[in-house]
């Protein structure tokens, strides 16, 4: 089997690491590269896959992977962009995909994903939003009053009750809670003691 296209998808993947997610131009505090944006998509889809035993968590993992692949070749579009702009982002997946001997499935999870029409899809979108609250929070937390008339609106794009339930315990959680609060015995002792 020849391995170039493959090593060619690897080293394209390194583009979302560079690509910045473009809507934190308009909160005026934060900033996230697209893979960063992944990265916690993936893990919080994980979670919610785990709470829902309807669901076959593989498939939610992998459609986390890639439901922003194509923004490897076309950039992140923020909501102002895309008033304005045309991106053909099925050309730009179909082009990454068609190299690759896995790349129908690519765009099978892609069109499942945008599609939102199974449980999964639905969780993925909702794992997304998820991870956009929990960024969120962090810039309300840290002083950015507008983000929290962002949160608003993630927060009507939820679909499940899980994910419902979840985004109101994030909003009562100080985004620092998970390593300062309770954790005193931390301050108060010298490296190495």
């Amino acid at each position: 089997m020849e391995y170039r296209k493959i090593i060619d998808f690897f080293f394209e993947l390194g583009m979302l690491k560079k690509t910045p997610r473009s809507g934190f131009q308009f909160l005026g505090s934060g900033g996230e590269s697209v893979a960063d944006h992944s990265f916690r998509v993936a893990m919080i889809g994980f979670a919610l896959a785990r709470l829902d035993a309807n669901v076959d968590p593989f498939r939610v993992l992998c459609m986390c992977l890639v439901h922003d692949l194509p923004e490897a070749r076309i950039g992140d579009q923020n909501y102002v962009n895309k008033r304005y702009v045309t991106v053909d982002e099925s050309a730009a997946m179909a082009d990454l995909a068609d190299s690759l001997p896995f790349g129908d499935e690519l765009k099978s999870l892609l069109k499942e994903y945008r599609d939102s029409q199974t449980d999964e899809a639905r969780l993925v979108h909702d794992a997304d939003q998820l991870e956009l609250i929990v960024e969120l929070k962090e810039q309300n937390d840290l002083g950015n009053s507008y983000a929290s008339k962002w949160i608003h609106f993630a927060r009507q794009r939820l679909v499940t009750p899980t994910a419902k339930k979840i985004a109101e315990q994030i909003l009562s959680t100080d985004s620092t809670d998970w390593w300062f609060k309770g954790h005193d015995d931390w301050w108060g002792k010298k490296h190495g003691e």
